[in-house]
């Protein structure tokens, strides 16, 4: 009796070990401006399956709380498809407005980034709310804006007026606040969450040109904001009063802190790089080479890698956190824009709330 109880202690803890090995790392999802939507098995790296977002030219994509739904924003049809994660099917298409491509969720809402013009044209009174509406005629007068998307109701519910070519958003720690950067007239303006009125806006242009990339410290004290024709990103407080700038590779875009906020990540467009740096300090750990036109990554959820989506390269590259080298590129997709993951990791696109 005594060996047989043994027996079955030692095979238990065999079989918790092998399920603790075992452990589900996740799903990460690629947008591919030619394509669809890649899934990537996080546990093998490899391509499980490419989703159809009946639309060309996906983009922006963010994944629900829950992880049930994934929103991606379609260009070409000026909508987001809304898709079932555990069916891979698109359950809706809700019309945003033109050009849609930056997606953020929280709670029930997403949250678009879209331009009714194409064109910037001079700087608009940002702040304004209005009620979802069809677009007005003279396209070219209108700014950016945020769409929010009642994700239960499955309809746009209301809009943000940004300036013109709206493209990061942050929400800050508290939820409280809304952070776009508005890459036409070099600006980061904050919003109100609740009313969508005007806070504050942040002139960029004596620190550097054509803000995009935009996050919060987990700690919500600092705000990284990426210069793209600057080759530089500013820091800025709590308060949003700018501390300083620092030096980057060529076309800095996305940009994610580590989840202990230790470590600042930014893909460096036109300098093939991932650049790492230290958060406190702000100098320099490492330059990681990639591929062409890298903007956008994620963390797996363990935090073991990055995956990085580098359009002209056609591939994901896989970089060890703890290396910090490329050890890995998924191939076979077409023209890959930006990455999320479910559980939710810190990313350029996403992180957890």
């Amino acid at each position: 009796m005594k060996l047989t109880h043994w027996m079955m202690v030692f095979a238990t803890g065999i079989c918790l070990n092998a399920s603790a090995t075992a452990a589900d790392r996740g799903k990460a999802y690629v947008s591919n401006q030619d394509g669809g939507v890649t899934v990537i098995d996080l546990n093998t790296l490899t391509t499980d399956t490419v989703i159809d977002v009946k639309a060309e030219g996906p983009r922006g994509l963010a994944v629900s709380e829950d992880g049930k739904l994934l929103v991606v924003a379609t260009r070409e049809n000026g909508s987001i498809s809304i898709i079932d994660t555990a069916t891979n099917e698109v359950m809706k298409q809700i019309a945003v407005g033109k050009n849609p491509e930056f997606v953020r969720v929280r709670g029930n809402f997403a949250f678009v980034s879209y331009e009714p013009s194409s064109k910037g044209g001079p700087p608009p009174v940002a702040g304004a709310v209005a009620i979802a509406a069809p677009e007005e005629a003279d396209g070219d007068k209108e700014p950016a804006r945020i769409g929010i998307v009642d994700l239960k109701l499955g309809k746009k519910v209301r809009e943000i007026i940004g300036g013109p070519e709206t493209e990061g958003i942050e929400f800050s720690r508290d939820g409280k606040q809304l952070v776009i950067t508005n890459e036409a007239d070099n600006t980061v303006t904050v919003h109100s969450m609740k009313t969508g009125k005007l806070l504050k806006t942040i002139p960029t242009h004596d620190y550097g040109d054509r803000p995009r990339g935009i996050k919060v410290s987990p700690d919500g004290k600092t705000y990284i904001v990426t210069l793209e024709f600057s080759n530089k990103f500013m820091v800025m407080d709590k308060k949003f009063n700018v501390l300083r700038t620092v030096d980057t590779g060529g076309a800095p875009y996305g940009v994610a802190y580590d989840r202990n906020g230790e470590r600042i990540f930014i893909a460096a467009n036109k300098a093939k790089a991932m650049e790492v740096y230290d958060a406190k300090t702000f100098e320099k750990i490492k330059d990681i080479t990639t591929g062409n036109r890298c903007w956008h990554f994620s963390f797996t959820p363990d935090d073991k890698e990055i995956l990085l989506a580098c359009g002209k390269s056609d591939a994901v590259f896989v970089i060890d956190v703890e290396k910090l080298e490329v050890t890995k590129q998924i191939q076979d997709k077409k023209m890959p824009w930006g990455v999320v993951t479910y559980p939710k990791s810190m990313g350029s696109l996403d992180k957890p709330l």
